[in-house]
């Protein structure tokens, strides 16, 4: 009788430890699953992923398994742990970066925190038009870029802003800056106004009013001297130049400024029929500046106005070695032997157009 209690005895205890390894494993398995073991289906890291506004969890759900992020294998169960940790919930949208592969359990917290991975949006003196910029912004943010330049063209919107549609270019401020990928255009907005006013501080307004010259103008200014020279320090002496033209009241003659009234941004070199091109942003037509600025100038060429070097030059032209330098002149008769040349150097090279 001991002897069969024993044995009865050592087979529930041998049966208890293989019970016992047996949800051991497979809670050492899901252990792994949940916790450890990265899931992906052939994606290449890093990996972005993008939540649209008002999505639901069964639309994250699709967009990570659309993205390779998680597998259909391991839908059912990130359903479970998604419910358990509330996921369903707590939905943000955004634009989130895997740069590796994560678990199901650091998946989900990532998707709970709402902490997304910003854009970044270049704003630069390549751009020449509203339209332009806007067209640039919409390729990073969720936003419509519809939606952007219907507030940005409203007469009303804008002139709360202090612009009107000729001078709206001004509100942006050259930059690298770092948005959220959900951010809406009143957002993307109000931190342009923000932007500007950070960097028109007092010293700058000062210096903007010293000239008699609005923001804007100044601006406008520097907007044809970023298209005149990309060279740092000569850009000061051309702004010199065209502050001496506005001030004895001549025609600023900018060839940038047909340039962007006849929009051939291709053109090298201005045919006489060019300069009679009607538009008030031709500056060999009508007197002072044009309407509005025609590009973003960078931040250094708005303070090579402010800070414009003082001369007599009333006159420049392109230097014929095409260096991008220019040769100054404070006489007509000089300009014309400096023209001359960059003509000659013009036709030698065969550029007609």
């Amino acid at each position: 009788m001991a002897r069969k209690t024993k044995k009865r005895t050592s087979f529930l205890v041998y049966s208890f430890f293989i019970i016992l390894l047996i949800f051991g494993g497979i809670g050492y398995h899901y252990y792994q699953i949940i916790f450890v073991k990265p899931f992906s289906a052939n994606v290449s890291f890093p990996d972005t992923l993008y939540i649209p506004t008002g999505s639901h969890f069964k639309d994250v759900k699709q967009h990570l398994l659309a993205s390779g992020l998680l597998s259909n294998e391991d839908e059912a169960l990130f359903e479970i742990i998604a419910e358990k940790k509330n996921l369903p919930r707590h939905i943000y949208p955004g634009r989130y970066i895997f740069r590796k592969a994560v678990s199901l359990n650091a998946l989900i917290n990532r998707l709970r925190t709402g902490k997304q991975d910003p854009v970044k949006i270049i704003i630069n003196s390549n751009i020449r038009t509203l339209p332009d910029l806007i067209t640039r912004v919409g390729k990073k943010l969720e936003t419509s870029p519809d939606d952007i330049l219907e507030k940005l063209s409203n007469k009303n919107y804008i002139q709360r802003l202090g612009f009107d549609n000729h001078t709206i270019l001004a509100l942006f401020i050259p930059n690298t800056y770092e948005f959220l990928w959900n951010t809406s255009a009143d957002q993307f907005i109000d931190r342009m106004v923000k932007e500007y006013h950070r960097f028109w501080t007092k010293e700058r307004r000062q210096k903007a009013k010293k000239l008699h010259l609005s923001l804007v103008e100044i601006t406008t200014l520097a907007s044809i001297v970023q298209k005149e020279s990309l060279k740092k320090d000569e850009q000061p002496i051309i702004a010199g130049v065209y502050i001496n033209r506005l001030r004895k009241g001549m025609l600023l003659q900018a060839d940038p400024t047909v340039i962007y009234a006849i929009g051939d941004f291709s053109k090298r070199r201005l045919l006489r029929k060019d300069l009679d091109y009607d538009s008030p942003y031709n500056t060999y037509k009508y007197n002072g500046l044009p309407p509005g600025p025609i590009c973003v100038p960078s931040r250094s060429c708005i303070d090579a106005i402010l800070n414009y070097k003082h001369h007599r030059y009333l006159y420049f032209c392109a230097k014929e070695d095409f260096s991008g330098r220019h040769n100054f002149a404070s006489t007509l008769s000089q300009h014309n032997r400096n023209a001359k040349k960059y003509q000659h150097a013009l036709n030698k090279r065969k550029i007609y157009n």
